[in-house]
């Protein structure tokens, strides 16, 4: 397989990803069935789960989706593409779907206006085919929207999350297999130091200096929210964060991850790709059950200058509340009890 296979993997889902910009059911069963193996593999976030064949992730993950947002619009600001280090080849892309949100979806409440959810989707291709899809949709993040957030608040900011600064997430070909490295190894050096702390030794031990630009921007995902510099990272995410799981990477040896980079851009999937235990209090607003838990998190990172300037970060929190016997989205219907949960008629302001 030449190097420039990654420059026609990103080729091979351009009709997809252009399908789901003028999105129609037609439209976009068609560019899965084209895209797609007939037995591909698609591991979605909660509650959406897991299913088989083009058909089915459709059915699965856009048909409800398309019946609240009658006109879906996808919207990519990241496509690179590059291999893992079990010999796999990966596309990733990030953005973000929107359209008005007029009839329930996942029992949130319809808001009338335009609305908004980033989605972080990984594509494994063989032989010219998607075989597995893994992809991490922001549902938390419509909850906010529609004002029917049930959970705790965040501790960082919550806002539209936006592309990448330099607007050059569409890795042109050909593939950089050099460059392309270079930005992945930076990345999992940081992550190396980062699981240094806090088993050996004080937060110095991470060294952000050496991997982090100082004017670092770190976007998670609803629930947890946006966090600037490092300082931002460490009081906003990370603190609580390892006050609640103190093992964090301690069982790393029980996880696979699929770490590809493309130019100045690296990415990360795993499904999961973190087991740790919940151990204390301080994170999300959830008591410490003492379990242990599996973790989804699909991961942009973009180079600047050597350094890593911004990190988008998905995590799958519903599914972390699922596992600690949180059911979200019955607190959710409780909340909803007062709303109008029937699809909204909005005059055409024609007539």
């Amino acid at each position: 397989m030449s190097s420039d296979s990654h420059t026609e993997n990103k080729a091979l889902i351009a009709p997809l990803r252009k399908a789901m910009y003028d999105f129609s059911e037609v439209g976009v069963r068609a560019a899965l069935a084209e895209v797609c193996a007939a037995d591909v593999q698609v591991r979605m976030c909660h509650p959406l789960g897991e299913c088989q064949g083009p058909d089915a992730f459709y059915d699965e993950g856009f048909a409800g989706l398309l019946a609240a947002w009658p006109d879906l619009e996808r919207r990519d600001w990241i496509v690179m593409a590059g291999p893992d280090g079990h010999g796999n080849n990966w596309v990733g892309c990030g953005g973000y779907y929107t359209g008005s949100f007029v009839a329930p979806w996942l029992d949130i409440p319809p808001t009338g206006h335009q609305t908004h959810m980033r989605f972080h989707e990984f594509y494994r291709v063989e032989d010219g085919k998607v075989v597995e899809v893994q992809m991490i949709w922001d549902i938390p993040e419509v909850m906010m929207q529609a004002n029917a957030w049930p959970m705790a608040p965040s501790l960082g900011r919550e806002w539209h999350v936006p592309g990448p600064a330099t607007q050059d997430g569409f890795v042109a070909g050909p593939y950089d297999a050099e460059r392309g490295k270079a930005s992945c190894d930076h990345v999992v050096e940081m992550l190396e130091y980062l699981v240094k702390f806090p088993t050996q030794g004080g937060p110095e031990v991470m060294e952000p200096q050496r991997f982090w630009h100082p004017r670092m921007s770190w976007y998670g995902p609803a629930g947890i929210g946006t966090a600037r510099g490092f300082s931002g990272f460490r009081n906003w995410h990370q603190i609580p964060f390892l006050n609640a799981m103190p093992d964090r990477g301690l069982s790393d040896d029980e996880v696979t991850f699929h770490f590809f980079g493309d130019g100045d851009y690296a990415a990360v999937t795993g499904w999961p790709n973190m087991i740790q235990t919940v151990k204390e209090d301080g994170w999300l607003g959830i008591a410490p059950a003492g379990k242990r838990i599996e973790l989804r998190s699909l991961d942009f990172w973009r180079m600047e200058g050597g350094l890593i300037r911004e990190n988008w970060v998905l995590v799958d929190l519903l599914d972390i509340y699922r596992q600690l016997g949180v059911d979200v989205f019955a607190r959710l219907r409780e909340f909803n009890k007062a709303r109008n949960m029937g699809a909204l008629s909005i005059p055409d302001g024609m007539s």
